[in-house]
């Protein structure tokens, strides 16, 4: 009896704390891989049949190469900066997205794959972990066992551990790692993320909200939990509730 209780208590005490690992320009970075002298350089990556771009690199990013326009559009940028030019092979990305959920699922029991390019870790009852320096062991495993580098937000849900993967991405003083483990650092992050970026809120909800005033994550979390029901249903509530 008394070794139950402590195992429940012991439970209890878990702290929830999930991963999102994101593969930084997936596409664009699997290219390279294959091809290292493009890194650091401008890469592209066009739709079926070179149609429109559909992976940029951080170089390209940083030349005004905008997602989805079409390929002879920006001719003369290509021309002018070198700009890398190779046709999307998912097949590749297929099989690089497989290595590195691989290697990534050595790291916790319990792994969700998202996306093609990103991946939920389960990170509770990991207290006795220093979980910054976990989360760079991993991102430097994993970019240098497949090429890919990947960034890391940690918090103590989905919606905020998404938040704090785009601060890893954005700021390079977090190595590519960025906890939300405080209530301090929950609040700053919402109060610096627009609400147009948080997960779940789409482009009709980003109108709607901007009308009412909301134009942050943080404004968001004031919001009458009632109003957001019968505004955005149970899905937008669902929201609310963990950011």
């Amino acid at each position: 009896m008394g070794d139950r209780h402590l195992h429940d208590q012991e439970k209890q005490e878990e702290k929830t704390m999930i991963a999102l690992v994101d593969c930084n320009n997936f596409y664009a970075s699997c290219e390279r891989a294959f091809n290292p002298n493009w890194n650091n350089r401008p890469v592209v990556v066009l739709s079926n049949n070179d149609g429109c771009v559909i992976a940029r690199s951080n170089e390209a990013k940083a030349l005004g190469i905008k997602m989805g326009v079409p390929a002879y559009q920006i001719k003369n940028e290509i021309e002018r900066y070198g700009i890398g030019v190779f046709s999307s092979n998912y097949t590749l990305y297929g099989d690089m997205s497989n290595r590195v959920m691989t290697m990534l699922s050595s790291y916790s029991p319990n792994i969700e794959v998202y996306s093609i390019d990103e991946c939920f870790l389960d990170f509770s009852g990991f207290e006795r972990y220093d979980l910054k320096e976990y989360g760079e062991e991993i991102i430097r495993t994993v970019s240098k066992g497949t090429g890919i580098p990947v960034s890391m937000g940690i918090a103590p849900t989905k919606t905020l551990a998404k938040v704090a993967n785009k601060f890893a991405k954005k700021y390079k003083g977090y190595k590519g790692v960025c906890i939300i483990d405080t209530e301090e650092k929950r609040i700053e992050a919402l109060k610096r993320t627009e609400i147009g970026d948080v997960w779940g809120i789409g482009y009709r909800h980003t109108k709607r909200l901007s009308v009412y005033g909301v134009s942050t994550a943080y404004d968001f979390s004031l919001m009458p939990r009632n109003w957001v029901r019968q505004q955005m249903t149970v899905v937008g509530e669902r929201t609310w509730k963990i950011s």
